[in-house]
Parts: C-alpha cells; structure tokens; sequence
C-alpha cells in the first residue's frame, strides 16, 4: 500500500526542500543578487507610508500660526514639544512628548491641484509627462528591484480601502505590469494563506501541471501577460504554505495593551461616504507586517477633506473644527503609539515611516468649505529610517500659504525612502515598455540632506 499523506500546514522548511523558492518570479539567488547590487545584506529595511486621504489641514496640525488674523490662524493653540523651539497642535500632545524622534517638513510644494493619490504613492506630478503605461507606486518598484526580504511574504503590502472616490485609490504599478501589483490582504484572501487539506505531493503536482502548459502558453502569448502570472502562481504557493503573512495580519495575536495603544475604529464606516475608514489599527497591522519580512506597507486613514456634510456619528458637521476635534486625538494616539512601539522593539533604525496628503489648505477658513484645496504648500512627518529627527525642516509665511524657507519636493522624499531601503537613485533605473530607463524619482533629485 501506498503512504498515507495527511493534510497538514507545510513548513517554510519543507516549502524550501520541495524547491518551491519563488515569490513574485524572484527566486532565491536572485534575491541575494538584488540586495548585493543594493549595497545591502539580509535587508530588514522597511517603509511604510500613510496616506490622509483629502488633504490634512497643515496650518492646524503642524504649522499654526497663532498671531495670524482669526480668520486664518483658527481656534487651535500651539503647544510646546520636548524639542526646544517647535510647536504643533495643542491637540497632539502624545506626539509632542515624542518630537525628538520625528521631523516635521513645513514646505513639500509642487503640489497636484485635485484630490488624487498618485504623488502620494510614487512622488510624481500626475499632470507632468509620465512614462508608457504610467509611473509604478513606490512598493511596485520596490518590489521588481529588491524582490522579497521573505519567501513567505510580499515585498509590497497594501492595507488601503477601496474608496467610492476613484482618484483617492492607489495608481496601481504602472508600467511595471501585473507582477508588481501589491499583494492586499482584504475580503476574503485572509481565508486562502493557508493550506486547508492540501499535502505537500499535490500541491507539488499542481506546481508540475501548471509547468507543463510552459511552453505551450509562451509560444501563443505575445503581450509578456504570462510572466505576471506566473509571478503571481509562485506568490500564491509561497502564501499558502506559511502562516506568517496570515500571523502578521491577525491582531488578535497581538498583546491586548499594545492594541488598546494604537486604539480601533470600525472598517465599513468610510468618512464622508468616500473616503478611507478611521481605523487606527492599521497602523499596528503595518508594524506587523514589516516585522514579518514586508519592505514596503501603505494605508490610507480616514477623510481629511472637510467641506462640512455629515461626522462619522451622522451629525451635521457646519465647522472643519468640528472634524478635527474627533479625528485629531485618534491621530495623536495610534501615530504615537507607531512611534514608540518602532523604538520599544527595535524597528526605529530599520523601518521609516512617511505621513502626508495630496495637498494643503487654504490659510483663510470659508463659512462654507472650511479650509479649501491649497497645492501652494503642503506638510509632511516622517520618524524611523535612522535619520536625524527632532527638527523642522523648511517654513511657510505669517499666513502658512507659501514656503518662505527650504522649499522640499516629493522627489526628496522619494530619494529619502529609497536611499534608507538601500537603493541608489542617482544610479538606479527601471525600463518602461518602450525600452526606455526612467529615474526613480522625478527630476532625479537628492535625498532630504537634513535627514541623511
């Protein structure tokens, strides 16, 4: 009689034996060539980006301006950090004890005009001339150029919400194609990361079938189509033989504490209708995740486009003041929350986290809209990565509506994050399509030197 083969979860280490090193199409020599060419070794090195969705208010968050006309300095009152000279929202104090291990940049201009995503997620102005088939999102290039840190894990992890309104999605990898898509762990593709009555020989001989049709499909597909899924069969397999994806994701493996920290909000309430949810304990499933191996995590947090309509609690919300009493202490708590829990396990030299919105607001609050759309000037916060924190970089005027000082790009911030992942834009290309190699950040600009 032949063995009896009972179901059961595979190892990583039986995955491995069985030859099965693939994730993304980046087998594991070729991810220990990747890193070499980066300059990096058994990289750890993370990012993890959180979109406001909408626009964050930048003159009642970071950059007050308590001696402007009411009409535009607003009801909020700065407060001292524990860095001697800088001050943000009184509503933040959790943040404010936590100054030293932040940096605030007051001056990102080049701003798009409209509520769109794209530079958010890949530094490049969506009007400007953009590459055949599109500028890939940062995980996506990150992705294709380093591959995964882990066999069982994506590089490129995406927590964000589908949101009603298009143009507050993610732009998708571009011209990098289908392979580099972030994996997105929502719905029901939780239930699928682990093997569920599959032994090791069937799987192995579905692994043997699917390599049968090779020749055959690549001899009739013209387009490269094939590649992708190729990619994303050997991404599937890695998946379903580890649970550390699906651990990493599971917040009830999480101390109750450390949950209670960073706070929870409810995933189906989406602000204003279109907007992301307010759900805080992404923040905590993003630090999961690049413990488990992720280089790159993005999420987008709640709707900072307050143009009066109805709060989450369905009253009617007449003042932007009104939202940002609700949304900002949530924000204070699980922001800060990441940033002592980064430095608590050891992550603060390894991950490097970005905060920012497509854009800022108008210095003059309107009756009607609150503070308008204001591409002039926009804020960003940025802790982790091993840099140099506990300052502020670049100034706005009396009124926050223009940068008067050290004006910062999202091409910087771009060359920042990648440069802390241990890739050199200056040298460093990708190939569209056509044949043509394309910087990684627009006008192939520097790192922050403040911060490098």
């Amino acid at each position: 009689m032949s063995a009896i083969h009972h179901p059961h979860r595979l190892k990583r280490r039986s995955f491995l034996q069985a030859g099965m090193l693939g994730l993304g199409g980046l087998s594991l020599p070729g991810l220990l060539r990747a890193e070499a060419a980066a300059g990096i070794r058994s990289s750890t090195k993370s990012v993890i980006l959180i979109y406001l969705v909408g626009g964050p208010p930048h003159q009642d968050m970071f950059d007050l301006k308590p001696d402007a006309p009411k009409e535009i300095a607003g009801p909020w009152k700065p407060v001292a950090t524990n860095v001697t000279g800088i001050k943000i929202c009184e509503a933040f104090p959790r943040l404010a004890g936590l100054m030293d291990k932040m940096t605030i940049i007051r001056s990102l201009v080049g701003n798009q005009s409209d509520h769109d995503a794209q530079q958010v997620f890949h530094g490049h102005h969506p009007r400007k001339l953009k590459p055949t088939g599109g500028w890939p999102q940062f995980g996506s290039a990150v992705g294709k150029l380093l591959g995964p840190a882990h066999p069982a894990v994506p590089p490129y992890v995406s927590l964000c919400y589908t949101c009603t309104h298009g143009p507050y999605n993610e732009p998708g990898p571009g011209f990098l194609g289908t392979a580099n898509t972030p994996f997105k762990p929502s719905g029901p593709t939780r239930d699928d990361m682990v093997l569920q009555g599959i032994t090791l020989d069937r799987l192995a001989e579905r692994k043997a079938l699917l390599g049968g049709f090779d020749t055959i499909r690549r001899d009739i597909d013209a387009t490269g189509a094939m590649n992708g899924m190729d990619a994303f069969n050997e991404r599937a397999l890695s998946l379903l033989t580890s649970t550390r994806l699906a651990d990493a994701l599971d917040l009830s493996k999480e101390e109750s504490r450390v949950v209670e920290r960073y706070g929870t909000g409810n995933p189906k309430i989406m602000m204003d209708g279109n907007g992301a949810p307010r759900v805080p304990q992404s923040l905590l499933m993003a630090r999961r995740l690049v413990e488990a191996g992720a280089r790159v995590v993005t999420l987008n947090y709640s709707k900072w486009d307050w143009h009066g309509g109805m709060n989450a609690e369905g009253r009617k919300n007449n003042s932007i003041f009104l939202r940002e009493e609700e949304d900002f202490p949530v924000f204070d708590k699980c922001v800060s929350a990441l940033v002592e829990d980064l430095h608590l396990r050891g992550l603060d030299k390894d991950c490097a986290v970005v905060v920012m919105g497509e854009f800022g607001r108008t210095p003059k609050i309107s009756n009607i809209v609150g503070r308008d759309h204001w591409p002039q000037v926009n804020c960003a916060l940025m802790f982790g990565g091993d840099m140099r924190h506990g300052q502020v970089i670049g100034a706005t005027d009396r009124i926050a509506g223009e940068a008067v000082a050290r004006p910062v790009t999202f091409g910087e911030i771009y060359a920042t994050l990648y440069r802390h992942l241990g890739i050199d834009t200056v040298a460093t290309t990708l190939q569209d399509p056509s044949g043509r190699p394309n910087f990684l950040v627009e006008d192939n600009v520097p790192p922050l030197r403040e911060l490098v």
